[in-house]
């Protein structure tokens, strides 16, 4: 039997970590087998113990116990990757308050049922989106399908221009790409 290894991840910097912390403790996870960090977002990146867990701190034989799915994955499809490079590893996932614990069948058939549905439920979101958008581009130049509005705000790159600012600086005023500014003038010259 291997070691318990605990996550912890809070989303922002007011929560605390404490309530969680706790929670693995109680479920065996011992202080140095604890990773904890805090940090926001929907994507993987920068979350840095997360990352060390999954490539450094877990083992063959390990399970790695969180308290609940959304503090170890912001997406099905990150869910997806995790779950996958614990099953590579042998390593097992315990989710406290879901009750879910793949190293037990019943456990591991559930967590499979859960990811096909939540899969499910991702792909007939891309089919409805991409339809509503085939539909869009359908009705030619008038469709109300642009892509994203533009941020950029014309009359005032068009008088800081006016002033010999460079379009450099212009995007920093306006915090927006340089290549926005440079386009933005392009298109209107």
């Amino acid at each position: 039997m291997g070691e318990l290894i605990g996550y912890a991840r809070v989303s922002s910097v007011g929560q605390k970590l404490d309530v969680q912390v706790a929670a693995l403790t109680a479920a065996g996870v011992s202080a140095e087998h604890l990773y904890s960090e805090k940090v926001s977002g929907t994507k993987r990146d920068g979350r840095q113990a997360l990352d060390d867990l999954l490539t450094r701190g877990i083992r063959k034989d390990d399970t790695l116990v969180v308290t609940r799915l959304d503090r170890l994955a912001r997406s099905t499809r990150d869910l997806h990757n995790i779950a996958h490079t614990l099953t590579a590893k042998g390593v097992g996932l315990r989710v406290l308050e879901q009750a879910i614990d793949t190293t037990t069948p019943e456990g591991r058939m559930f967590f499979t049922m859960l990811s096909a549905v939540a899969e499910f439920e991702t792909e007939i979101r891309k089919a409805r989106q991409r339809e509503g958008i085939d539909a869009a581009l359908a009705k030619g130049p008038d469709s109300p399908f642009k892509g994203r509005p533009a941020t950029i705000d014309g009359e005032k790159v068009n008088a800081m221009r006016a002033r010999g600012i460079t379009p450099t600086a212009i995007a920093k005023a306006l915090g927006v790409a340089r290549s926005s500014v440079y386009r933005y003038l392009q298109e209107a010259s």
